[in-house]
């Protein structure tokens, strides 16, 4: 790489500005991995005590992870769309059926071997 490329490559301005985004988006997803790991606990002890999970933290941990995951597309240069806040905030499509979603969690455990 000769001199004037390296010049112009670090003095190229988007480059800073997506670093900065790139500390935003890396502090949020640590935001982000705290509620996901409270959604678990709590998804846990509500199929523990109640025998069945709750549709609205499904719907939460899907939107996190989701987010986390586009996060990780965008810090990893995979994606040039920040996440939210700069689009929309991720939800499950119309298509999925909420129901099936839960009744599959709510009644197949063999997979854990229960």
């Amino acid at each position: 790489m000769e001199q004037d490329e390296l010049r112009e490559n670090l003095t190229e301005g988007s480059i800073w500005i997506r670093g900065l985004f790139m500390l935003l988006f890396a502090i949020l997803y640590n935001i982000a991995e705290i509620v996901i790991a409270a959604v678990a606990v709590l998804q846990f002890l509500i199929r523990l005590v109640t025998g069945s999970v709750n549709d609205n933290l499904l719907d939460l941990g899907y939107s996190a992870s989701t987010y986390a995951s586009q996060i990780f597309q965008f810090l990893t240069f995979n994606s040039e769309e920040r996440p939210f806040p700069f689009s929309p905030w991720p939800s499950r499509d119309a298509d999925t059926s909420k129901a099936d979603s839960s009744d599959k969690h709510d009644d197949d455990d063999s997979h854990l071997g229960v």
